[in-house]
């Protein structure tokens, strides 16, 4: 009887357990769209982007503070092993990435609606590839985590070089630039590429936290 209870509650807990994951993997979705409509507000300077990154973003919070109750009631009540322990705090650092990335989206939307008045910039190339490559990473980041790939989360380090090199290319480019009028979108792009190189850490460091689900080595 006692054995027969333990398997009953072994089985509630892993049932938790997987919506917990699946809830995290709803959430990534929609922080991928976010960086979708990001993308269309910033490149393509589409504004009605911009009032669907804002009402999303609200939704990606919802599911923040949901999966962090889930995760924080399922240490609470169950009593789980070391590798559930394991996945259960990564997940909670997981969605604190997604969380961060969803605000940047957020905010490249901001500036999108700032650079409307003032003519296409000549870094809009490099916006173009750094948002495409965000993007790419975070769409890496939730396969491996959907296949738990630990090979996929450590190379995920690999992209991330590029978006760097791409930053450090436009901000040189910015520091070199002489003024003429307003200095505003130069600032507005500094903005930019500092949001879109945060994303892409953010995305790298859900690659790693996979990894260490998998391997319990950071």
């Amino acid at each position: 009887m006692y054995q027969k209870e333990t398997r009953s509650i072994r089985s509630q807990f892993m049932r938790q357990l997987q919506e917990c994951q699946d809830d995290v993997l709803r959430m990534g979705a929609l922080v991928e769209h976010s960086c979708w409509l990001a993308h269309k507000a910033l490149i393509e300077r589409d504004l009605s982007a911009v009032d669907e990154l804002t009402r999303q973003d609200e939704q990606v919070d919802v599911y923040y503070r949901q999966i962090e109750v889930n995760c924080i009631r399922m240490l609470a009540l169950q009593s789980p092993v070391a590798s559930d322990l394991r996945l259960i705090g990564t997940l909670m650092q997981m969605v604190r990435d997604l969380e961060r990335i969803g605000d940047y989206a957020e905010e490249l939307g901001e500036v999108a609606l700032k650079l409307l008045p003032y003519p296409p910039l000549p870094y809009i190339q490099d916006l173009d590839q750094m948002s495409t490559v965000c993007r790419s990473m975070l769409a890496m980041s939730l396969s491996a985590l959907t296949d738990l790939d630990a090979e996929s989360g450590r190379l995920m380090n690999i992209t991330d070089d590029e978006v760097d090199a791409c930053y450090a290319r436009v901000y040189e480019n910015l520091a070199q630039s002489t003024v003429q009028g307003s200095v505003e979108p130069l600032l507005l792009v500094t903005l930019a590429i500092r949001a879109l190189e945060r994303m892409a850490d953010h995305a790298t460091n859900i690659g790693k936290r996979i990894s260490y689900i998998v391997t319990g080595q950071r």
